[in-house]
């Protein structure tokens, strides 16, 4: 069997295994007694933010940051809340892309694998860490990635890469080994809110790659990682139940409106906006968490 069709029918069955569990511990989390629980229907709002932004994720502009900002502004996840809240909803959208593009996309096999494999156990990690942060110490991370993620998406928009960028489709040796460790990296920070697209776009292309095989390592990369990452957040319920299927009720039809109907759309204006919006986000979160700290500082 091709050695893409077995990953994408293991990316199949650990989206069942993904699926499941999320229904088991949502299941369990209704029933526990420590109060009144969340209502799981999602409102319009955010099955609109769910459509749009992965309808743009779709054609290259990552969710996670304009998520992240939609929810700063409309006040509807708490922050901490946030980063589980990213990864469980975007994650069936995020299968959907992947599934739809790794297999038409050309990129080594090897070098595919490796830094998906990279990227999973980052997220393992991180989901870990991030999922017992407190607070503020999640303001300030996700603050601060965002400002990163913004950097990423301006270098991206000025041209940057294209002068980077090589010809290679796959990677060996020592570039190889690079390749893992910052998709390992990249995996473990995607946890935080940070969106693994443009940073993974700049490390295949500081590599040597053809920036079009950052697609199907990227999506590849996702696609695995999220499940994995997800899980554990909504296992320990730093995650809201009600948002998160609102972006991915709303989110599929997206991904399928943008990958077979949408088949050109000027989006550099489009971009502009967006590395506004992350800022905005940015600035946002780490006001709160400045605020908050001086609320406690107060108190004292």
């Amino acid at each position: 069997m091709n050695p893409i069709t077995l990953l994408l029918a293991a990316l199949v069955a650990l989206t069942v295994v993904y699926v499941a569990g999320w229904v088991l511990l949502a299941r369990r989390a209704r029933r526990a007694p420590a109060g009144p629980p969340e209502s799981p229907r999602p409102g319009i709002l955010v099955l609109v933010i769910g459509f749009v932004l992965d309808f743009l994720d779709t054609l290259g502009i990552g969710n996670f940051a304009t998520t992240t900002a939609a929810f700063k502004l409309f006040h509807l996840v708490p922050d901490e809340e946030i980063p589980g809240t990213l990864n469980a909803g975007h994650t069936l959208p995020v299968v959907a892309e992947a599934l739809i593009y790794v297999a038409i996309l050309q990129v080594g096999v090897t070098t595919l694998v490796l830094m998906i494999a990279a990227a999973v156990a980052g997220a393992w990690l991180g989901a870990g860490v991030v999922a017992r942060m407190p607070r503020r110490a999640i303001q300030v991370g996700m603050g601060l990635a965002l400002l990163v993620a913004a950097t990423l998406m301006l270098l991206t928009q000025v041209g940057v890469l294209s002068q980077l960028a090589g010809t290679d489709i796959e990677l060996s040796g020592a570039r190889l080994s690079a390749g893992i460790v910052g998709n390992f990296v990249l995996g473990a920070l995607m946890t935080l809110g940070i969106g693994l697209y443009a940073p993974c776009m700049i490390l295949v292309s500081l590599l040597g790659m053809n920036p079009t095989a950052a697609f199907p390592i990227m999506m590849g990369s996702c696609a695995f990682l999220m499940p994995v990452g997800s899980l554990r957040f909504i296992s320990l319920g730093r995650y809201s139940l009600r948002a998160a299927l609102g972006l991915t009720i709303g989110g599929i039809p997206g991904v399928l409106l943008a990958a077979y109907v949408v088949k050109s759309l000027s989006i550099g204006a489009v971009r502009w906006l967006v590395v506004f919006v992350v800022v905005y986000a940015a600035v946002m979160m780490l006001r709160s968490a400045w605020t908050e700290r001086g609320s406690k500082a107060e108190r004292r």
